[in-house]
């Protein structure tokens, strides 16, 4: 089969597995796709709900008509006892010939064991095919296996000077319609959504998700509120039933308030200082106890200042809208101290940029970031000592 063939299969195994974004989490989204001569017989994705993989449900698509044919992955078949039972083994059993993988599995767990089960049983495999395109599907996965922390991607919508409000501290839309649906794809994309105390006071958001792809997991929101100052009239508590809100506080907050925000449905984690502020890593650590593989930072300017200077953002989008806001006391996208020297400041490197309606999107990535996308790396795989550990994949 031709390298144009085997292109034109792979690009709609990816199109296949951006039909379960949203939906597979806290699995990775794969999609598969199976070829015999010349036609597609069978093609499928991944959707937990489901609990069927991409490869089985082609399979079952087929029909028998995958023997002596090729498949087209966009992820390295599992290769061990699950929910489900092993993809790979169930490939090979289906008299499988060629097997076409876009990107090793980065659980520590399946990593090359899957492609070893092929070629043990005789499988021509070729790997690294539109690796890249792959790898952005699972980019939140790969570093919560990995890491055991989930992927932390910060946003912020800015004016030209980098302003997020005016020094009446007025927030809201700085930026486009259009670049107001992108932070809602983020929503969609990721499991949970956190801010810092003064955006729930100064704007009083639902932080829900309001986008009109499909999303299986209620995304979680989480507010880093050291004393408890959430009000219990707040929409986010009034829409509880919506989504699930986690509150993080100082273990002396008082006692008082935590008993009233859980009475209103809310969790309420207790988490020890560090520094000036709330034990970031703690926090992430909760959040990834519970299945979220990615979190969506959005803020206010003293989050994103902590997140920054802790060393934990991942990924970070500046939505750029084309205007100027002027003035000294007007709120900056990343407050807090800030670096005393030029040779302290955090370095980014720009991935890729494209517009939102009139705004300029940036999508950027720090020296120290984790993910497996970075362009900091010189390989597919995580920095070493990133913070966590390794642990075992999620439920498959």
């Amino acid at each position: 089969m031709s390298d144009t063939d085997d292109r034109k299969y792979m690009r709609r195994a990816l199109a296949l597995a951006r039909t379960g974004m949203g939906l597979a989490s806290p699995n990775p989204t794969v999609g598969c796709v199976i070829v015999r001569a010349g036609r597609i017989v069978g093609q499928g994705w991944h959707e937990y709900a489901l609990l069927d993989h991409a490869e089985v449900r082609a399979l079952k698509e087929a029909r028998g008509r995958s023997r002596g044919g090729t498949v087209y992955v966009t992820l390295e078949p599992c290769s061990y006892q699950g929910r489900t039972p092993p993809c790979a083994d169930q490939l090979v059993g289906a008299g499988i010939r060629r097997v076409v993988v876009a990107a090793i599995d980065p659980n520590p767990r399946v990593s090359g064991r899957g492609i070893d089960i092929f070629r043990s049983a005789g499988i021509r495999v070729d790997v690294g095919l539109m690796r890249d395109e792959a790898l952005a599907l699972i980019e939140p996965f790969a570093c919560s296996v990995t890491t055991g922390l989930p992927l932390v991607v910060s946003k912020v919508g800015m004016s030209l000077d980098g302003r997020i409000a005016t020094h009446t501290r007025k927030y809201r839309w700085i930026t486009s319609s259009e670049g107001r649906e992108f932070g809602q794809s983020l929503r969609w994309q990721l499991d949970a959504l956190l801010v810092g105390v003064g955006t729930i006071l100064a704007d009083d958001p639902e932080l829900t998700y309001r986008g009109g792809c499909p999303k299986a997991r209620p995304l979680v929101r989480a507010v880093l509120d050291s004393k408890l100052r959430t009000p219990h009239t707040s929409r986010i508590l009034q829409t509880i039933s919506q989504a699930p809100v986690l509150i993080f506080c100082r273990p002396d907050a008082p006692a008082k308030r935590r008993r009233k925000l859980e009475a209103q449905g809310a969790e309420v984690i207790a988490v020890p200082n560090e520094g000036n502020g709330l034990d970031l890593r703690i926090v992430l650590r909760e959040l990834g106890a519970r299945g979220v593989l990615g979190v969506l930072v959005e803020g206010g300017s003293k989050v994103h200042w902590s997140f920054v200077s802790a060393g934990l953002i991942d990924k970070f989008y500046f939505i750029i809208a084309p205007l100027v806001l002027g003035g000294n006391l007007a709120v900056p996208s990343v407050g807090g101290r800030g670096y005393a020297t030029i040779e302290e400041a955090l370095r980014f490197k720009t991935r890729r940029s494209f517009r939102a309606g009139p705004d300029l999107v940036l999508e950027t990535y720090p020296s120290n970031s984790r993910s497996i996308l970075s362009p900091w790396l010189s390989s597919g795989t995580p920095p070493s000592g990133v913070p966590g550990s390794a642990r075992s994949s999620k439920p498959k």
